[in-house]
């Protein structure tokens, strides 16, 4: 997660007209079913896997790509996009963004916080989703943040606006963890005033964070790996080992069932972590941001670790400042899956933009710089046999530009997934009118309701039960008190000199 969203001041500008509409007036715009058969034809088809496909079509049925040519005939009852003169590439995958999530993407509180999890605060109603559809993202890692050694567990969604929460996870996406090295997780620019500082606050404390949580995750394991074999040695009496939220997925990080996605910046801490996952046994699937990965490249492809990295960006803190706009393209030539990422929502509504300055910096070409936002980004998340590319038997993820997709003047006029039409630029425009209507009335009622309400403003004085301070209480009458009885006194002894003692 960068120090400081940047962008946000620019937010939306490519799509303005999303900008103060509420999230269930757009969800009105989607149908509530899609067609079985759906036929996208007369387009240019960019596979990204097996090159273009002039003047092609695509069949799609029940949610998934059937058949890609040049010659397909429309089913019977099948629902006919034409999209002649026009760009079909496969759904855009952001391997590295914050939306959806309701609250903070931190739990900063702790040095290790495994225990978190991103799937639980999943917010469907997030209006950025619907921003991204039409920026032509189908697909997002959604992160825990970097303030963490080792922060939250993280989930891949399919970006289904309209659904409930429940229905946007990637079916089958092996989850992930987020790890973050360098200034955030030392907290090298912040602290909280009134708290005392949070250990780690150097490089080598964040170092010993992780080699620390790992060297209890591993025998961890092994105290529940012995009572697992003494269960099927069919010893009675046992009692399992206690749980423990906060080892349990560093278990299946060792077991190879849980991807670690890790925040970095400079060369020394990105091989720092691969010496740290060696020692352990385990991989990293990505470095994230990873913006002197140029510089190790080589270690990068020969630990097999994926790398999702920024377009351009540096110097927005002092690890940035070695940045270039070449890494991708070098990391690229050395033989490291790289992915462009966003971090940021208002970015992802142009992430074909991002990738295509890869071949003004770098001379990548057009299928590489799509790859880097689709085919890649897929198997840096281990979903690549189900979406990344155009090809028969996956899924039905797709958007349809006016232009070719890495041109500056292009613009998403629908996005599909699951053959399921979730963004259509024409159908937005053509509800605008109505939807600021609604606005207006909303507004209109809202104020209505305002003015009817009763004044219910504070009275100056004392309130109608309490009594001025002046004001004097009139003496309530005691019930008589009732004297104990007078018990007779003994006799008093007389001494013998006729004097009482």
């Amino acid at each position: 997660m960068r120090g400081a969203t940047m962008k946000r001041s620019i937010a939306g500008l490519a799509i303005t007209f999303f900008a103060g509409l509420a999230p269930h007036a757009l969800r009105a715009a989607n149908p509530p079913d899609a067609p079985s058969v759906i036929l996208i034809q007369n387009a240019t088809v960019l596979t990204v896997s097996h090159g273009t496909i002039g003047h092609g079509s695509i069949l799609i049925k029940d949610g998934k790509i059937v058949e890609v040519g040049q010659s397909i005939k429309a089913p019977k009852d099948a629902q006919i996009i034409d999209a002649a003169g026009q760009f079909v590439m496969p759904g855009i995958i952001d391997c590295h963004s914050h939306i959806a999530v309701d609250g903070s993407v931190n739990e900063g509180s702790v040095s290790v916080s495994s225990m978190a999890n991103i799937a639980e605060v999943i917010d469907s109603d997030d209006i950025d989703i619907y921003r991204d559809l039409a920026g032509g993202v189908t697909t997002a890692n959604i992160l825990h943040g970097s303030a963490n050694a080792i922060g939250g567990q993280t989930e891949v969604i399919k970006l289904r606006w309209g659904q409930p929460a429940a229905k946007l996870p990637f079916e089958g996406a092996l989850p992930g963890i987020k790890f973050a090295l360098g200034e955030n997780p030392k907290r090298s620019n912040f602290s909280i005033p009134g708290q005392p500082k949070r250990y780690p606050a150097t490089r080598m404390g964040v170092e010993e964070t992780i080699r620390g949580a790992f060297t209890e995750a591993r025998d961890y394991k092994k105290t529940w790996d012995d009572y697992h074999k003494r269960v099927s040695a069919v010893e009675k009496n046992l009692i399992p080992p206690r749980r423990d939220l906060k080892l349990d997925p560093l278990v299946e990080v060792l077991e190879g069932k849980r991807y670690v996605h890790s925040h970095c910046y400079r060369e020394d801490e990105i091989l720092m972590l691969l010496r740290v996952a060696k020692e352990f046994g385990f991989k990293i699937r990505t470095f994230q941001h990873v913006l002197e990965g140029y510089k190790v490249a080589d270690e990068l492809a020969a630990a097999g670790v994926g790398a999702s990295t920024f377009s351009d960006w540096w110097a927005y803190k002092v690890e940035a400042y070695d940045a270039i706009p070449y890494n991708a393209a070098l990391m690229t030539r050395r033989g490291v899956n790289v992915s462009i990422n966003s971090d940021d929502a208002e970015e992802a509504t142009h992430l074909n933009q991002e990738a295509a300055k890869s071949m003004k910096f770098g001379g990548l070409s057009h299928e590489e710089a799509l790859k880097l936002v689709t085919l890649n980004p897929a198997m840096q998340l281990g979903i690549d046999k189900r979406v990344g590319s155009i090809d028969v038997g996956k899924d039905a993820d797709l958007v349809i530009y006016n232009h070719d997709p890495l041109s500056a003047y292009a613009v998403v006029q629908k996005t599909l997934i699951d053959g399921r039409v979730y963004f259509d630029r024409q159908r937005d425009i053509a509800q605008r009118s109505e939807r600021e209507k609604e606005k207006k009335a909303l507004i209109e009622k809202e104020k209505k309701s305002a003015e009817k309400k009763p004044d219910v403003t504070v009275p100056i004085g004392p309130k109608p039960d309490e009594k001025k301070p002046d004001a004097k209480k009139p003496e309530e009458k005691k019930p008589e008190e009732k004297k104990p009885e007078e018990k007779p006194k003994p006799p008093a002894l007389v001494s013998s000199t006729g004097g009482a003692e």
